[in-house]
């Protein structure tokens, strides 16, 4: 089975572990904890979402396939879920394309529209064809499921928040200048806060699967594309909070069966990592060891180092 790319389509199952690390930033803040480092309050440990990786893997892709002559990105590689954008009206363009009405009456020609728009959406977005989404607004084109799934990431020791006090020698408005005048007879400056993590070494699991990626069109060139941004996504998200970030290993089982030839979390299990002086707290990647159990692998099951 080909894809619209000229790809053949995924037909075999993967699994994969991916170790990154921070210095001295915040991974991924919490909007609910005043944006401070995702914790688990019962063991200490660091988290990362699923969402803050895929929209690193997303904004990887939008740069690394954008027909920068045209200023728009490549055929079949523009984003869905993306900054400032209306989905409403991504979903009006799948119907215009493909000139279908969207206030079909006929219930059986109303389902082909949806279908229609949907593998459209399929074959014009990269995020779709990979992760999936629920694309039933007003404007309904259906639902997808993504071949291509990550889980929270964990930190493999407990993280320490520090928070740092910073301020700004500048004030906002004339009235916050007033004030400080007033108070203290000079403008002070506004002072704020930033939470950082002294330094951090996470894991998170991801999965592939043939037949999602059947569904979708999700082809072999795509699933190169994921390695690569998997690799590569951190490069392109510096910010004065995510200054040192990095993918530390991307270890991926292929499967030869489309089913798959051992249990994920057997594999995952053939992977560790530890901190090497239990003594102190780890400041650096060279601070922990890895374990990769190659013997014996799983008979059909390929162990590649992709990072």
């Amino acid at each position: 089975m080909t894809a619209p790319n000229g790809s053949p389509v995924v037909a075999r199952r993967y699994d994969f572990v991916l170790f990154f690390d921070v210095i001295n930033g915040n991974p991924n803040g919490d909007p609910d904890a005043g944006n401070a480092p995702r914790i688990d309050s019962e063991t200490g440990h660091g988290l990362v979402s699923d969402v803050s990786l895929k929209r690193k893997i997303r904004n990887y892709v939008a740069l690394a396939k954008a027909d920068l002559a045209a200023a728009a990105p490549l055929p079949g590689y523009d984003i869905y879920v993306k900054q400032h954008g209306i989905l409403e009206h991504l979903h009006r363009q799948a119907y215009e394309a493909q000139g279908l009405k969207i206030e079909e009456k006929a219930k059986e020609t109303r389902v082909s529209n949806v279908e229609k728009a949907r593998a459209w959406m399929c074959q014009t977005y990269f995020d779709i064809r990979a992760f999936g989404a629920v694309l039933t607004l007003d404007i309904n084109c259906g639902q997808v499921r993504g071949p291509v799934q990550i889980t929270f990431s964990r930190s493999i020791d407990p993280i320490v928040s520090l928070e740092q006090s910073i301020t700004r020698k500048a004030v906002a408005t004339q009235r916050e200048a007033d004030a400080q005048i007033e108070k203290s007879g000079q403008v002070v400056g506004t002072m704020g806060r930033k939470d950082i993590v002294p330094y951090a070494l996470y894991r998170a699991h991801g999965f592939v699967s043939p037949h999602l990626a059947a569904d979708t069109g999700f082809s072999a060139a795509d699933l190169e594309l994921v390695w690569e941004a998997l690799g590569g996504m951190f490069e392109l998200d510096r910010s004065a909070t995510r200054g040192e970030m990095a993918t530390r290993r991307l270890l991926v089982f292929e499967h030869e069966s489309p089913l798959g030839n051992a249990p994920s979390h057997a594999l995952f299990s053939r992977i560790a990592a530890r901190r090497i002086d239990e003594s102190r707290p780890a400041r650096a990647f060279g601070d922990y060891a890895f374990t990769i159990d190659r013997e014996d692998l799983p008979r059909g099951v390929t162990l590649h180092e992709k990072v």
